[in-house]
This record gives structure tokens, C-alpha cells and sequence, in this order.
């Protein structure tokens, strides 16, 4: 019999560059996330390219990492397949990607850290409006991303931040980003079993 489920490798970035400079000799490589499926025969992954952050809510594909280092839940963001802790060294210009095809997500940084744990505030005021001029600090937002577009950030400055979507905070869309030399990202979420694309109505101030 012939299987009918099939498995579609999506390249979007061109392979793995020798790093140099201030990058400290790191070797950055390419990044895959799961999207979901034209058809539930169908699983399809796709790779998202180096320096690259993908967006979605955790019930919709990426999951909760409960993290013992950080000493909090982690969702919502992901520089692999599933939701992570953050890092990139300074000076990294990141692409910030909307995985969903139907809500809108932000990226705010809710607060800067010393380090753990990421003490998450209850219920922060996260506007949905653009602030700092594309770089990532203190009060930074990317204003909405749009389902399936993107937003260029520059990591200019090192430090730890607590982020979060504006809209979709309250449903476990908090993490860290780390922004140091040599910074590593965090160990991936599992699934959400059942995980469906967000089909939701758009979240209240989305025009």
C-alpha cells in the first residue's frame, strides 16, 4: 500500500556560514520549525533561517518548556522547532516571524534581568505599538506582526529579557532572550499534544 503521508522539507536559508569577527568563531546553522499541514496526511516542516526568532502561540504548535534554570514556564517563541529560551551574541540582527496564518503576535520586553529566576509579572501593560526604533532594550516593541510577516530587530546591547506578545501574554506567550558572547539557546519544549494552528478571533485592538 502506498503511504500517504508525506514529509516536505522547506529551505529557506542556504546552508551553514563560517562565523568570524565579534561573533567569537561561533558557527551559526540553520533552524527548523514545524508548520502545520495542508492536509492531516501531510507533515510538513520548514527551516527557518540563521538568526531568525518564529512566533506562535504555545497551543498552536510550539509548547511550554517549564525551565529549572530560569525557575519559570517558557512559550511563544523559538529559534528551533519548538518553544526555548533565547540567545544570540551582540550586534545580532534577528528576524522576528509570525509562524501563524491567522493572529497577530508582538514582541515587548516586559523587563531586563540580572539573571534567574524570570520573575514573569501577573498582568504587565504591553501596548501594541512600535517602540525603540528596531533595537532591543528596555521598552522595546515591535508593534503587531502581521500572521505569516516579519520585523527586523538589532540586539545591540548585552543583557537578559523577560518578552512577551501583547496579546497573547496571559496564555503563556512570555520567555528570556539572552544576549551575550558565546550565548546559547535553552532546551526545547515538548509538543502540545493535538496542536492546531490558532483560528481564533482576532484578539481585542487588533484592527
Amino acid at each position: 500500500m502506498f503511504d500517504k503521508r508525506i514529509t516536505f522539507a522547506i529551505v529557506v536559508a542556504g546552508g551553514i556560514l563560517a562565523a568570524c569577527g565579534s561573533h567569537g568563531g561561533i558557527v551559526p546553522q540553520t533552524q527548523s520549525v514545524a508548520l502545520p499541514a495542508f492536509d492531516p496526511d501531510i507533515a510538513m516542516t520548514a527551516t527557518l533561517p540563521k538568526d531568525t526568532v518564529g512566533e506562535e502561540l504555545p497551543s498552536a504548535g510550539l509548547g511550554t518548556y517549564k525551565s529549572p534554570y530560569w525557575k519559570a514556564t517558557l512559550g511563544g517563541f523559538t529559534q528551533t522547532q519548538y518553544s526555548q529560551q533565547l540567545a544570540f551574541p551582540p550586534g545580532t540582527k534577528i528576524t522576528l516571524r509570525n509562524l501563524s496564518k491567522t493572529t497577530p503576535h508582538t514582541l515587548n520586553v516586559v523587563a531586563e534581568i540580572k539573571g534567574p529566576p524570570a520573575n514573569f509579572p501577573k498582568n504587565p501593560s504591553l501596548p501594541t505599538s512600535p517602540a525603540g526604533h528596531g533595537i532591543l532594550g528596555t521598552g522595546f516593541r515591535s508593534g503587531i506582526v502581521h500572521p505569516g510577516k516579519t520585523v527586523t530587530i538589532t540586539l545591540s546591547h548585552e543583557g537578559m529579557y523577560l518578552i512577551g506578545c501583547a496579546f497573547h501574554y496571559s496564555e503563556g506567550m512570555h520567555d528570556v532572550i539572552e544576549v551575550k558572547k558565546n550565548a546559547k539557546p535553552g532546551q526545547q519544549a515538548t509538543p502540545p499534544p493535538s496542536a492546531s494552528p490558532s483560528t481564533g478571533p482576532s484578539p481585542t485592538g487588533y484592527p
